[in-house]
């Protein structure tokens, strides 16, 4: 991925709020796109071939499917597509399961914005 090119980033999270900041966040960059949202992991897989992301940001806790299954089956389908996982929870064994299912990094959701920023392009290169 070159410098000028821009990053299509998807949004898995189960909090309407959560996703809605971040595709505020995401809106103040000329280098990210937003092509999408879901509320699940079960979601995120099914969409994922459509919309095409470069990038998910991926919630580990979530109803119907959690972040560390989705995590294992969008990398084994699309071993392109990276994910950061982007979590309120410090507990080190379920970020670790998230890294181990294919995850490239994490965060915890009260970055800075230029941090989230600096993150999501590097996952992106």
């Amino acid at each position: 991925m070159t410098s000028s090119q821009v990053i299509r980033v998807m949004i898995v999270d189960d909090h309407p709020q959560v996703r809605r900041g971040l595709a505020v966040f995401l809106e103040l960059w000329d280098d990210f796109l937003l092509v999408g949202e879901a509320d699940n992991g079960e979601k995120a897989v099914t969409l994922v071939e459509t919309l095409q992301p470069h990038i998910i940001l991926m919630d580990l806790v979530m109803p119907v499917m959690d972040g560390v299954t989705a995590t294992r089956i969008i990398r084994q389908k699309f071993p392109n597509i990276q994910i950061v996982v982007l979590t309120s929870t410090v507990e080190l064994d379920i970020i670790q399961q998230a890294l181990d299912a294919g995850a490239k990094t994490y965060m915890l959701k009260n970055v800075t914005i230029d941090t989230m920023a600096k993150t999501i392009r590097s996952a992106a290169n």
